[in-house]
């Protein structure tokens, strides 16, 4: 195997090694895993786009979820 250096921010640093702790195994081990499951294209490893981000919230927030193009509450929008 070919040996690469990476530098990790420390919250990353420390999650990777927490990870690896609770999973029983090397941080290079987890690393190859997602370098490979990216290289491969796997679900999951791609990074999600805004509107997938945000439908993780979806029922946290209580209201009309029509607010941005409901002509009643754009009434007295701007004054």
């Amino acid at each position: 195997m070919k040996t690469l250096s990476v530098k990790l921010p420390l919250p990353l640093a420390r999650w990777l090694s927490k990870q690896a702790q609770e999973m029983k195994r090397t941080q290079s081990d987890l690393v190859r895993q997602a370098l490979e499951a990216q290289r491969r294209g796997e679900p999951g490893s791609k990074s999600k786009s805004c509107a997938e981000l945000l439908s993780e919230l979806d029922g946290f927030f209580e209201g009309s979820r029509d607010l941005s193009t409901n002509p009643k509450y754009l009434k007295d929008y701007g004054k």
